[in-house]
């Protein structure tokens, strides 16, 4: 089932906290008033302020203490909610560590709270930490990239008029084949694009292999790449043509786009130890997504391993309704252990959780990942664009779909085995088991 309870239960306790905050003025008993300068300013550079600065999308900048006064209220609402920073895991259920978590701490979010119903306060300008460099956005959150292709055409979006899928091609120019470390895909215009989704045409493609490629990686709205675990790739060949699958739609003006690929690669001659593959879990057949008017309806989908697997990130996908989603093992002593639980899905950020190395999902072959997605189609849904409309599986923002992402390397018995002795000697039998069972 999918967990929602512990987080609510978190949200109304924190509530609780803020409103003893604010009868208290902003403090606890013996605390010290809370101030931007010395409590705030550190929590926002944290985690906040890559994205809210001079020159990026972010609705404000979050720099300077003038900057955030007149946004105090607002902040204190999105934060104690966990709108934002966007990361939308249930923190009560299954794995807790990630490489990219970019969440705040309860401690953290009562400190923004505190000073919020404090009346945003200042404090002493010395106390502000030194402000950090930032990157332009137009960099890549990769790194500088090994090699780059770009669409082959530039392409225009008229003004206005329903959406528009279309195939655009690149040609991967490299002497040698290369293993890929990570890689990032950049529209020039985010605004008109729905998802980009590359597929490889290799030179040699075994017989049965797509005609249009096997897919290679993805980009939709708030997703900033892959960056594969250590001693873990994919191989990319040389002389591979790549298949942009691109979805448009149109904003009121003609607008260009021409989108593009990055890859980071290991060394030359350097082969990693683990192949990465990404599976994609969903109800099957697609059309079989029903969410009717004004009800929130639960899918399920199942994929078996049919080898031992270490899952390295998990990524959901859904559209405006989409409300959450779990993923779960079901063990081959037939009991269930959750692995990750989105509990406020948002379309506006399709993030890639990354495992942290340590509890990264050691499964045997036979395991049945069981995938459940919660679509909420009721006016509760703030992001939903009509309660009163049957929607179904579609690749408009305004149908919708169910899918869940996993990067995956097989291993042999030999490595599955020894990857689970390790587990066991960091970690001790009985939390290791929980992961292999």
């Amino acid at each position: 089932m999918l967990r929602l309870s512990g987080s609510l239960l978190c949200g109304s306790l924190m509530m609780l906290f803020v409103a003893q905050g604010a009868d208290n003025g902003g403090k606890t008993d013996g605390a010290r008033q809370v101030t931007f300068s010395k409590d705030v300013a550190p929590i926002f550079q944290k985690s906040c302020q890559s994205c809210h600065h001079e020159g990026t999308s972010a609705p404000m900048s979050l720099m300077t203490y003038s900057e955030t006064r007149p946004w105090a209220r607002s902040i204190k609402e999105r934060v104690v909610r966990r709108d934002m920073p966007p990361w939308h895991l249930d923190k009560t259920v299954g794995i807790r560590q990630y490489k990219n978590d970019r969440s705040l701490s309860d401690d953290e979010i009562a400190t923004i709270a505190r000073w919020v119903d404090g009346g945003a306060p200042q404090g002493n300008p010395a106390d502000m930490p030194p402000a950090p460099a930032f990157t332009s956005d137009k960099e890549w959150f990769i790194g500088t990239p090994d090699l780059t292709v770009t669409t082959d055409q530039d392409f225009v979006m008229y003004p206005n008029g329903p959406d528009w899928w279309l195939d655009q091609f690149g040609e991967v120019k490299m002497p040698e084949d290369r293993w890929i470390k990570a890689m990032e895909i950049k529209p020039s215009n985010p605004k008109i694009v729905h998802h980009a989704v590359i597929y490889a045409i290799e030179p040699d493609a075994p017989e049965g292999t797509p005609e249009g490629g096997v897919q290679l990686h993805e980009y939709a709205v708030g997703k900033y790449g892959d960056i594969f675990a250590d001693n873990t790739g994919r191989l990319l060949k040389k002389g591979t043509r790549l298949r942009f699958d691109m979805h448009y739609f149109a904003v009121g003006s003609a607008q260009h786009n021409k989108t593009t690929i990055a890859f980071k690669f290991y060394p030359k001659g350097e082969t990693p130890k683990y192949q990465v593959r990404s599976i994609a879990i969903r109800n099957v057949p697609n059309d079989e997504l029903e969410i009717p008017p004004n009800s929130v309806v639960r899918t399920d989908g199942y994929y078996r391993l049919t080898k031992n697997a270490r899952i390295d990130s998990f990524q959901p996908h859904m559209h405006m309704r989409g409300r959450g989603m779990t993923v779960e093992a079901i063990n081959l002593n037939n009991t269930t252990t959750i692995l990750s639980s989105v509990d406020h899905f948002n379309f506006n950020w399709h993030i890639n959780y990354i495992y942290a190395d340590d509890v990264a999902p050691l499964l045997p072959a036979g395991t049945v990942l069981h995938m459940i997605g919660i679509h909420d189609n009721t006016s509760a849904n703030p992001r939903n664009p009509d309660p009163n409309m049957w929607a179904g599986f579609g690749e408009r923002s305004v149908d919708d779909m169910v899918q869940v992402w996993l990067d995956m390397v097989y291993l042999d018995d030999a490595e599955f085995n020894r990857l689970v002795a390790e587990r066991n000697a960091k970690k001790g039998p009985r939390l290791a088991a929980k992961l292999v069972q």
